[in-house]
């Protein structure tokens, strides 16, 4: 639609010529249990001035009908005002009412008021999700983050339901003038940008706690804590964990923010079809509902639920309280969000080697997005709403996480946090932008941030750090020392730019136990092409150097020969968990940019994976070794890499210690990487009960995880799967099937799977997700060949017609990645090239797996024609 995709210019010249006082929002959401009832009534009065009377604007709505439109007491034509997706206003006073009655679209997308069915007992489920503007599809708004206001809701819904919203209850639900049901009324929010506001509705099984501090004035600090689920989860559901991980957060946060929680309440509500991880509103956060562990899951699954539950608590000071103006700032709130969020996780709650995880696994995130084609600076130019919701991604997160943790450094811990204080109070209930902040920390750190802002937040790109060193023997039986070490610092071509970063660089030797341990280390403040570290000079010949030693900087860590000699025999012999996290990102980053053989890297996992103690970290490993494996390997090779493979994660499987995380882990990656008849047996034969191994449990998502390699490998038909499902006729246990559905071998599967994405609308954003997830198999690349030319085909007109969101799993989920040959790059070429006037955002999402195909291209004939350098074992 024309007027769906605000731009930035608008929302500026909008935000210069009005500024709103309030909004009431009426919603009527009884029609939501009768499931063929589309719809629901919206009624919003919104109360703004206006700068220049005389003047006109817009309010923004995407919904079926408008039933009227009243300005200033004044009726308006429907017709003539509204576009389907904006309310022209206009001529305006200069204080302004309008009320808006709207028939407002139930979504199945999880944009806007999302309704979920329960199949295990039939009720209903609703709530909002709006970022980065979809409080449009819900009320009529004037929808960009700059705008901010108070808001007052009241709900209509049925009697036995609960419901919240971002405030709490102004006191008992009272009976609606017009029939059954009950009207909740909410006091009025502080002032909050629009797409934070948030209702959450239905029959929801609610756990309470409530959160106490004594507050420097000598006042008492009372937050009411809730946690939410489905009942049908409720069995599930461990309130207690998320109740000790959400007191222990605001513990941290009043310690270091010095400013109180400002707004009231605290619910967490855990809900279903969820199409993001979780979101900030104020007083009312909604996390996806799989953070709702319905089987054993390890350690790393709890770390991460807790990270994201701190993650969305830094979010009401960095994001609520405090809003980028547009949605340039992004990262104002998100990469705060990251690097407090771990940093929370790390100093106040159980899981103290959050920073491995950090640096292995969210840091990964962050080494891939900075070397797309398409990547950005920190403070990236976002021209409109399309290019925002692309912008949630690992730059925003990761990378300005980890820049932020390179300021810590630079600055200081106290220099940062004391201008984190200044910056609440400054701006509080306001809107800011990157100048806002750079004052603040200039305040406190006494540093000029323009040089900082300049190489970290305004330029793209990742540099590499490669030790450089020179030694020397003081005699015939003399120890070689280091003469000179220094760290060379290389950028790009397309991002030639050299950063300042603040390392740490450690010296590793082997011991008489045969461990691989530090014993020297020097920081340092490298600058420019080559920085010499002249703390190490004098030291012993290292047999490992390690540049950004404790990942105090945003890097690629390269190796000279020796030290690379050394992983490759030595790697479990490492230590320190972190140093062997570190190592390990490193080499991996040396096989995605076809420095090192795939094959080797997978060798490396054979030899070592095993030993690996963090269980995040030998999660990530899996995950990278079948990357490698699928995209990596060349293509005469990936037959033997595999079954070598799926042999070690068998047999690490079977010595793993029994019902351990780890045992958990490698029976995931045994599943994972299964394909010979007898691999398939055992999975077969483990699921039967057939055959044991001890301390495994078996329990239904595992059940789930075996079937879906059976069903890929022909082993496992519909019938199976549906008899499976009726083991599990549950939300959880239909998106479990239908992905298995789509992973069968038959060109009539793939053909329904396709037809049901990419033809139809009938799929929810889950079932969507996982038909894609399903459709695409490794080992069907042949089976998949035709769809190559198919995708080039729909993708256009799929991006016109489906939401972003939808159209964004379609575009990149489906994209032919396993064809990985010149020919399906030449597919993506001649698509960019016939479609210039595509949007923005679309033409991104082919660059960036055009770009996966030429990485893999590129590894192939790496892996094919570097001789594999032999791997030392212990």
């Amino acid at each position: 639609m024309p007027g769906e995709n605000l731009t930035r210019d608008e929302a500026r010249e909008r935000a210069r010529l009005i500024s709103v006082d309030g909004y009431e929002v009426a919603l009527d959401l009884r029609s939501a249990v009768r499931h063929q009832e589309p719809a629901f009534r919206s009624v919003t009065t919104v109360r703004f001035r206006c700068s220049e009377p005389g003047a006109a604007t817009f309010l923004d709505l995407l919904a079926p009908s408008v039933e009227s439109v009243v300005l200033n007491g004044e009726e308006l034509d429907v017709a003539a005002v509204f576009d389907g997706t904006r309310i022209a206003l206009g001529p305006l006073a200069a204080d302004n009412e309008v009320t808006v009655d709207a028939r407002c679209a139930y979504s199945r997308t999880g944009e806007g008021l999302h309704r979920f069915t329960d199949p295990e007992d039939g009720e209903v489920y609703l709530y909002t999700q709006y970022e980065p503007a979809d409080a449009r599809r819900v009320f009529a708004t004037f929808e960009q983050p700059d705008l901010k206001a108070p808001f007052t809701f009241s709900v209509t819904a049925p009697e036995h339901w609960t419901v919240l919203s971002n405030g709490a209850r102004s006191g008992e639900p009272r009976p609606p003038a017009d029939g059954p049901g009950l009207t909740w009324d909410f006091l009025p929010t502080r002032p909050i940008s629009t797409y934070i506001t948030a209702v959450v509705a239905g029959p929801y099984h609610m756990a309470h706690d409530h959160y106490t501090r004594a507050l420097d004035d000598g006042s008492t600090l009372q937050i009411p804590l809730g946690a939410l689920c489905r009942r049908s989860l409720a069995k599930h559901f461990d309130s207690d964990d998320i109740f000790t991980i959400t007191k222990q957060g605001l513990d941290f946060f009043h310690d270091h923010f010095d400013y109180p929680y400002p707004f009231g309440k605290y619910d967490q509500a855990f809900v279903p079809e969820y199409n993001i991880g979780a979101m900030e509103n104020p007083g009312c956060v909604t996390f996806r509902e799989e953070f709702v562990f319905r089987g054993k899951v390890t350690q790393a699954a709890y770390e991460g639920r807790a990270n994201v539950i701190l993650h969305e608590m830094a979010h009401m000071w960095f994001g609520d309280l405090v809003t980028m103006g547009w949605w340039d700032d992004l990262w104002l709130k998100e990469s705060f969000a990251d690097f407090m969020g771990a940093l929370s996780l790390v100093e106040s709650t159980r899981f103290t080697d959050g920073w491995i995880t950090f640096a292995n696994r969210r840091k990964a995130w962050a080494y891939r997005a900075d070397q797309l084609p398409t990547t950005h600076p920190v403070t990236a130019d976002i021209r409109d709403l399309q290019d925002a919701k692309l912008n949630f991604d690992g730059i925003t997160y990761a990378k300005g996480a980890s820049v932020l943790k390179q300021l810590v450094a630079y600055v200081g811990r106290d220099a940062f946090l004391d201008g984190a204080r200044r910056y609440f109070k400054r701006h509080a209930y306001g809107n800011t932008a990157l100048q806002d902040l750079l004052s603040v920390l200039e305040e406190t750190s006494g540093r000029d941030m323009t040089e900082w802002s300049r190489a970290w937040l305004q330029t793209a790109g990742v540099n590499s750090l490669t030790p450089q060193a020179t030694y020397e023997r003081g005699g015939a039986d003399a120890e070689e020392r280091i003469t000179e070490l220094s760290v060379i610092q290389e950028a790009t071509d397309a991002h030639p730019g050299l950063r300042p970063h603040r390392v740490a660089v450690g010296l590793y030797r082997r011991t008489p136990r045969g461990t691989l341990e530090r014993y020297a280390r020097a920081e340092t403040d490298v600058r420019g092409p080559r920085t010499v570290v002249g703390e190490l000079a004098g030291a012993e010949r290292p047999d490992l150097i390690l540049v950004n030693d404790d990942d105090l900087t945003y890097c690629k860590i390269r190796f000279d020969a020796g030290s690379l000699d050394t992983l490759r025999g030595h790697l479990g012999d490492l230590t320190d968990p972190m140093a062997r996290a570190l190592c390990w990102s490193a080499v991996w980053n040396l096989t995605r940019d076809s420095l090192m053989p795939a094959r080797d890297y997978l060798r490396l996992v054979r030899d070592f994976a095993g030993r690996e103690t963090d269980i995040g970290v030998l999660q990530m490993l899996h995950t990278w070794s079948k990357s490698a494996l699928v995209h990596y390997v060349a293509p005469q090779h990936r037959e033997d890499a595999g079954r070598a493979l799926a042999e070690c994660a068998l047999r690490e499987l079977r010595s793993s210690g029994p019902g351990s995380g780890h045992q958990l882990a490698w029976a995931r990656f045994f599943a994972s990487v299964a394909a010979s008849d007898a691999d398939l047996q055992l999975l077969q034969d483990l699921l039967d009960g057939t055959a044991g191994i001890d301390g495994l449990d078996v329990d239904q998502e595992l059940r789930w995880t075996f079937l879906e390699p059976l069903a890929a490998g022909g082993a496992a038909d519909a019938s199976a799967l549906a008899a499976e499902l009726a083991r599990d006729d549950t939300a959880s246990g239909k998106r479990h099937q239908v992905r298995c559905l789509a992973a069968r071998p038959s060109a009539e599967v793939k053909a329904a799977a396709w037809a049901d994405v990419v033809e139809s609308t009938k799929l929810s954003n889950a079932l969507v997700e996982a038909t894609i997830s399903g459709f695409a198999q490794p080992g069907q690349r042949e089976l998949l060949a035709p769809y190559t030319d198919r995708y080039f085909s729909a993708i256009a007109r799929v991006w016109s017609e489906r939401s972003i969101e939808i159209g964004m799993a379609i575009v990149r989920g489906l994209f032919p990645v396993l064809q990985a040959r010149q020919e399906t790059i030449d597919a993506a070429d001649a698509w960019l090239a016939a479609h210039t006037d595509a949007p923005a955002s679309l033409r991104r999402l082919v660059l960036e797996g055009r770009d996966d195909l030429e990485r893999a291209l590129r590894a192939q004939a790496c892996d094919a024609t570097v001789a594999q350098r032999h791997v030392r074992t212990r």
